[in-house]
Formats: C-alpha cells, sequence, structure tokens
C-alpha cells in the first residue's frame, strides 16, 4: 500500500490508546508503520526496472520485522535521551519505555506486510528464507476510501482529544470498519475469481471504484485475457534465454505474476505484465528488449 495508508494507520493504532503507554509512542507507530519501505533506498544503485525484483523483499520479511523495530525503538529511545541532556525534552511528553516503544514499533511494522499483501502487486513475506511472492488480491495498492476513513477519525480523535472527550473510541470503531471493509473485498475478490473460466485467476481491485475487479485469465501458454481481451503474441521461453544475464529482464520476471510479450514495430520485444497493463496509457511496468527478437506465437 502508498505510505498514507501505511502512517493513517500507524496514527490511528495510537489513537485507539496505545499512544499512552510511552512517551514517542505516536512517533514509534507511525514511523515503525512506514519502516520497511526503506527499501526504497534502493533507487540509488539499481538501474530501471530493477528495482521490481528488489521492493518488498528482504525489509518485509522475518528478520526485518525484528531488527527494523528494534533500530526505530532505539532511535527513539536515545533523542529523548539526547533532548534531555539538552534541557529540550517537552515537559508534558510521559517517560518513556524503550520495551513498550519496541512493542509498539514491533506491531506497527507487522502491519506493514500485511497491508502489502493485500494487493496483486505482492510481497514476499519468508525472504531471505522464500522467494515466494504472496498476493491477497484485495485492495488496490491506493485505496482513496481508507484515506477518507481513516483520516477523518484520526481528526475526530485528535480534535476529541483536545476537548476533552472520549477520543479513543472513534478510532476503535474505525479500525473496526477498516477490517469489516478488508474482508468484504477480500469476499468480493474471492467471488469474482470463482467466476472464471481458467485458473489461477487474478481478481485485480480497481482504483476508486473498489468494489469493482479487473479479471485476468490465463489465455493459453504465454498468452493472458483480461476482462475478455486475449495480450501477447511472443513465445516467452526464448526470450527468458535470450535475457539471461540482462538484470532488469532477469528482474522484471522475477517480479512478473502474469508476464506476456509484444511485438514491437522493429520486431523487437517489449515485456510486459497483465495486472498493470493498459493500453490506453503509457505503461511504466514494461521492459524493451530491443536486441532479443519476437517469436510469435502460433495463435493470433
Amino acid at each position: 500500500m502508498d505510505n498514507l495508508t501505511h502512517t493513517l494507520v500507524g496514527a490511528l493504532i495510537g489513537q485507539a490508546g496505545l499512544k499512552r503507554k510511552t512517551g514517542l509512542a505516536m512517533a514509534a507507530l507511525m514511523i515503525g508503520a512506514n519502516a520497511p519501505d526503506i527499501d526504497v533506498g534502493c533507487f540509488a544503485w539499481l538501474h530501471g526496472v530493477e528495482h521490481l525484483g528488489f521492493r518488498r523483499g528482504i525489509t518485509h520479511g522475518p528478520i526485518a520485522w525484528a531488527v527494523l523495530p528494534l533500530l526505530v525503538a532505539g532511535g527513539l529511545w536515545w533523542f529523548d535521551r539526547w533532548q534531555a541532556r539538552r534541557g529540550t525534552r517537552p515537559d508534558g511528553r510521559l517517560p518513556v519505555s524503550f520495551g513498550w516503544l519496541f512493542a509498539l514499533a514491533l506491531l506497527a511494522c507487522l502491519t506493514h506486510p500485511a497491508l502489502d499483501w493485500l494487493n496483486v502487486y505482492g510481497v514476499r513475506l519468508l525472504e531471505p528464507f522464500s522467494h515466494r511472492w504472496f498476493y491477497g488480491d484485495t485492495l488496490f495498492i491506493v485505496d482513496v476510501w481508507l484515506w477518507l476513513l481513516m483520516g477523518l477519525a484520526t481528526w475526530f480523535s485528535l480534535r476529541r482529544e483536545k476537548r476533552g472527550g472520549e477520543w479513543r473510541r472513534p478510532a476503535q470503531i474505525a479500525l473496526v470498519v477498516v477490517l469489516g471493509y478488508i474482508g468484504l473485498n477480500g469476499a468480493i475478490t474471492s467471488a469474482t475469481a470463482a467466476m472464471a473460466s481458467g485458473q489461477p485467476a487474478i481478481a485485480s481491485p480497481l482504483p476508486v471504484l473498489s468494489w469493482t475487479r479487473q479479471l485476468i485469465e490465463p489465455a493459453g501458454p504465454d498468452r493472458w485475457r483480461i476482462d475478455g481481451r486475449k495480450v501477447g503474441n511472443c513465445q516467452l521461453a526464448p526470450i527468458r534465454i535470450a535475457s539471461a544475464g540482462n538484470p532488469e529482464a532477469e528482474a522484471f520476471l522475477f517480479w512478473s505474476r502474469a508476464p506476456f510479450a509484444d511485438r514491437a514495430a522493429d520486431g523487437s520485444v517489449i515485456l510486459r505484465d497483465a495486472r498493470f497493463y493498459d493500453p490506453r496509457a503509457r505503461d511504466s511496468f514494461s521492459l524493451a528488449l530491443p536486441g532479443v527478437t519476437c517469436e510469435e506465437l502460433s495463435e493470433p
């Protein structure tokens, strides 16, 4: 999911009451909820689409679940001590407990891969012990309805707290509603996928219209059917062989769940993924292979 969603989840958990457990609790929750996305730093050394094979991997797996909360808790604990030494520590801050900081950062950190699992992009939950991708096919990567629900609930809770009212209940109710919303969307996905004639089918949630699904089904070797429209006209096996040693192609094919290839105007290959293909728009999830020739499939 996007980072605004992760941040709002951390904030909402804090407003549900956990922020009173220790000083800097909200910081631990909101930073911890985003910590696995530290892998965005890969853009500093990877090129093109190589990031597809790296993101949502090692920083979203079991080792990171322990290491990242420790780093968050340690950094916040040090920050509190540093402010105390300088005489700038806010008087109203609760005493800081390293144990609670770690527990809250761990809870928030675990919500991150759980939410990332909910969309068709996927996440490698067992990295580095297994490179397997996991997919929930439940929510689009950016869900505006979650933004609206969690944003309003957080604002309302903070407003009540400022006025001395009961501020925990709105956040608690919102968390229950969020879980219900996720469950409803999971049911819609399951029902849509069950209608597919071929397996494995992908029922991909659409942006804004979160109750609708784009149905992606196998349509023969190296082809997919997207809402009834066939895509793909090149054989993938020769492409895999010809692309051996190409870091971008290897990363793309490792990441791709529904790969197919189109023939470019010059007879070369464009690798695509049916999950993120829109013929009406520029496809950012694609890779041109100008040195690889398209060996066309026998059927149109």
